[in-house]
Formats: C-alpha cells, structure tokens, sequence
C-alpha cells in the first residue's frame, strides 16, 4: 500500500470512529435531557394519564437499548427516523432547511477564501508598517464582537434606521437567491470572524514563509518579489490556512443556527430550534449526525488539500 493510500485509509477509519462516537453520544445526550415530546405535547398542564397515553403511542415507553438499535439500523440507508410532533420522516426536515443553510455556507465560504487570505498577504507584504496596523487593529476588533451582537447592531443600522436591507427573511420563503438582499446582512455576520482568524493565520504564515532560507534563495536566484510571494511562499502559508477554513466551516454549522434564528431563516438552524422547544428528539438526533458527517469529510477534504500544498511538511506525517 502506497504512502498515501494508506494516509488516506488511517483517516477514513478514524472519521468513521469520530462519527460513531457522535451517534452515541448524541443519543445519550438526548436521552438525558430532561422531558421529552410527550410533555411538551400536553400542553402548560398536563396530565400523566394523558402523558402516559402520549408517551406510549410515540414509543417512548419503549427501552432505550430497542429505541436505539431502531435508530442507528436505518442510519447506514439514510433513514433518520420520524418526528415524534409531525410524524413526517426527519430526512423531509433535513431536506427542508438545508437549501437555505447551504447557501448561506457556500456564499460565506466563497467570499472567505479571497477576502481572507487577501487580508492576510496585504498585511504580511507590509509588516510592522501602517497598513500591516490597520488590517490587525480591525480584525482584532471585529473578532471581538459575538455573531448575535454584531447582527443586532448592523440590523438596527441598516435595516431599521437607514432601511437598506430587510431586517429578517419573514415573506419571502425558501427562495432566497431570488431576494439577494435578505442575504446581505446574515452572509456579513457570518463572514466577520472566519475572515478575522483565517487572514491573521495567512499573515503569521506568509511571514515565516518569506523568512525562509528557500525564499532567500529564490531572490538571490533573480526572482521577482511577485513571483516569491505567490509562487513560493503563498502555498506554503495555505497549508495551516487549509486546515483552518475546514474548521471554519465547522464553526458556520454552529454559527449558521444563530444566524438563522437571528434573521428568521428557515434553515436547519431554524429546524434544530424548533426541535429543540418541542423536544423532538429524532429531528435532533438527525441534524447532529448530518453536522458530523459534514465535519469529517470536510476536514478530511482539508487534510487531503493541505498535504498537497506542503506534501513534506508535518501535515504529510
């Protein structure tokens, strides 16, 4: 087996055991939380005859050994179960929300990655100078603002008093490619950390880089500045930056459930929130094994790319 395939099998086994352990831990979780459907169905007064009654028609009443089996036997053919609230398959809610919610991440992403190592070459070609100042002092301070706070305050600005944007996404449905302008205010709020940390690690990298003996050699060699920053010295900063733009994206899945809450967008934070207040566990359990799932190929996407870009460094172990 060759050096990379075997790279490769050690990370699929362990994203396997990662997932795994999620699935476990997930269900674990939610059978510790206090209540379930059957309570938050009765209403403000409820009755334990009826609570009784509502617990054994949704099969609550039935072990937790036999609820999981059921569970995680249907996982490998994409079956998440049922609503306990609707009765609907949880894969109709995961199907509902995750349009709005990837598109919000890809929009994110897509205006990370250029606006995020931009900032961070900029800020490396003139270190110590003022631009090199300017662009820390900003992301330092945008980076210090929670999401929530930073929504509510470009909202009341640009939505309430100037009246620029829509405040929330309420009217105008799933449909949000076609309304671009409910998606300027969450997209912003969603971009304002990852650009913050992913510039900053581009920066420290792009630094290290054209310290580098090679970088030195490249320009007694007769290359230009240009072609040592981005040909040289650019791959090499992007090889941490890889690993960190997965992580981000990691981050957004949690981010976007603020977000979405935050500007009413019917995604899948939207769906976990309301699952959440009517204690519908399979649509929980449902939504933490996607975000799982998206977290390991993702990193093991990032893993794959880094290795590429710096093949001899410590990613490449």
């Amino acid at each position: 087996m060759t050096p990379l395939r075997s790279w490769l099998a050690r990370r699929l086994l362990l994203g396997v055991g990662q997932t795994a352990a999620v699935v476990l831990l997930v269900f674990a979780l939610t059978e510790a939380l206090p209540g379930d459907a059957a309570v938050a169905a009765a209403g403000d007064q409820p009755d334990p005859a009826r609570i009784a009654a509502i617990r054994e028609a949704m099969g609550l009443d039935r072990p937790a050994h036999e609820r999981f089996w059921d569970w995680v036997s249907g996982l490998p053919r994409g079956d998440f179960g049922t609503s306990l609230v609707s009765g609907r398959p949880v894969s109709t809610y995961l199907a509902d929300g995750y349009g709005p919610t990837l598109l919000l991440a890809a929009l994110t992403v897509a205006l990370l990655v250029p606006v995020g190592v931009g900032l961070g070459v900029l800020a490396a070609r003139y270190a110590g100078r003022a631009v090199d100042r300017a662009v820390s002092g900003i992301t330092l301070g945008v980076y210090a603002v929670p999401e929530f706070a930073l929504g509510v305050l470009l909202s009341t600005l640009f939505a309430l008093r100037l009246g620029w944007l829509p405040p929330t996404a309420v009217g105008y449905g799933t449909d949000l490619l076609g309304h671009p302008a409910v998606l300027v205010l969450p997209v912003v709020v969603l971009l304002s950390r990852p650009v913050c940390s992913l510039s900053r690690l581009v920066r420290a990298g792009m630094i290290d880089a054209l310290d580098a003996p090679y970088a030195a050699h490249a320009r007694r060699c007769g290359l230009s500045g240009r072609r040592v920053r981005y040909a040289h010295a650019l791959p090499n900063a992007l090889a941490p930056a890889a690993q960190q733009l997965a992580r981000t994206v990691d981050w957004l899945l949690c981010g976007v459930v603020v977000v979405e809450a935050l500007f009413v967008i019917p995604g899948l934070g939207t769906v976990l929130i309301n699952a959440v207040a009517e204690r519908d566990v399979p649509v929980v359990q449902g939504l933490a094994v996607v975000f799982a799932l998206t977290a390991v190929v993702l990193n093991l996407g990032a893993d794959l790319v880094a290795r590429r870009l710096a093949p001899r460094g410590e990613v490449a172990a």
